[in-house]
């Protein structure tokens, strides 16, 4: 399962935003460090597709698409050289798929803010320049290596120099490793080496208290010149919406000037920011929506449902859930021909409803 980490200053909302993705009971002070232990949980968002594939093929169960969460405590000016147990902190970023940023822009008398003044791009600078420091210390010991290698004649080695140096001086002038232009695979294997910080996917999200377009403006253009996914939205709200009914919900968003489900809002940015896409499988046992990455055959989906799956592996029986919906079952689809077959090498598509077909 892909792991996404809630980074960000202290007391900027991630253990709420945590709490809203997750359902959860983290802990939630209004001073900084109130989380040491990062708290772990999973992001179940319901997918409609897979409940209608369960009425319609009659399964016990249904399983909604998930990621794990992990919610890391503050980080401060200071982290890459071990400020505010920065050291600890920075190691657990290295251990998710993708950075959740949360990005204060709210104020309040009751919550401190660890600078005083609440200046969103004071602290994502903060943030990157703390990321990017230790990427430096990574990208220099790797080097140092390297070096010593090309000069005794080795030719990888002597390319590969050539592509650190030139990712420390992107760097060192503030760039993210994620934004470094790559060449061709050799470099993407280097770079994907070495498990950067600033290489990971990004969705940014503002935690403001109202939505104004000026807030929107800033929003966007921080992002925009990242290239970061962003959700605009105000975390103390949401988790508190999440007891209301749907209807409930709608207007006491609107009169912050909210609208739509942020929970599936958020859940799309990770999805675009990470790659990946959503196929499902039905039996009378289970009715449940996959996420993989793109590009995923049928064979290695198979691998993802069962070993013996895609030990015995056949064929794979699939049809676009859309065209699916209009035949009302596999067992129909089936019998007017709308199943396609494929084998192995099939690549899954977005919304693909699968049967695999396996010798036991």
């Amino acid at each position: 399962m892909k792991k996404i980490g809630i980074v960000g200053l202290p007391n900027a909302g991630k253990s709420s935003l945590f709490n809203f993705l997750t359902r959860g009971n983290a802990l939630v002070e209004s001073f900084p460090f109130s989380t040491v232990d990062p708290n772990f949980g999973v992001f179940v968002i319901e997918d409609e597709r897979v409940e209608v594939l369960a009425r319609n093929e009659k399964s016990k169960r249904v399983v909604h698409p998930s990621i794990d969460v992990v919610d890391i405590a503050g980080l401060v000016r200071g982290a890459s050289k071990g400020e505010g147990l920065g050291n600890q902190f920075l190691d657990h970023i290295r251990k998710v798929d993708a950075i959740a940023h949360v990005v204060r822009f709210f104020e309040s008398a009751t919550v401190s803010h660890p600078y005083q003044t609440v200046d969103p791009k004071r602290d994502v600078e903060i943030i990157d320049t703390e990321l990017i420091l230790k990427d430096i210390e990574t990208i220099q010991k790797r080097l140092e290596k390297q070096q010593k290698i090309a000069r005794a004649g080795d030719k990888d080695a002597r390319k590969e120099v050539e592509l650190l140096e030139a990712l420390l001086r992107f760097l060192s002038e503030g760039g993210l490793a994620r934004n470094f232009p790559r060449r061709d695979s050799f470099e993407e294997e280097v770079i994907k080496s070495l498990f950067l910080l600033t290489d990971k996917p990004e969705i940014m999200i503002f935690n403001v208290d109202d939505l104004t377009e000026g807030k929107e403006s800033v929003a966007r253009e921080i992002a925009q010149k990242r290239k970061s996914k962003y959700v605009v939205l105000n975390v103390a709200l949401e988790t508190e919406l999440l007891e209301l009914s749907e209807e409930e919900s709608d207007a006491f968003r609107a009169e912050y000037g909210f609208s739509g489900d942020k929970r599936k809002e958020f859940f799309e940015k990770i999805v675009e920011a990470l790659k990946l896409i959503r196929f499902l499988t039905a039996t009378e046992n289970e009715a449940r929506c996959w996420l993989t990455v793109e590009g995923t055959t049928a064979y290695e989906a198979a691998g993802m449902i069962h070993s013996d799956i895609q030990k015995g592996f056949v064929k794979a029986e699939v049809i676009p859930f859309d065209e699916y919906v209009k035949h009302g079952s596999l067992k129909r689809a089936r019998e007017m021909g709308a199943l396609q077959t494929h084998g192995k090498e099939y690549v899954i598509r977005e919304g693909d409803v699968i049967h695999f077909l396996f010798r036991a």
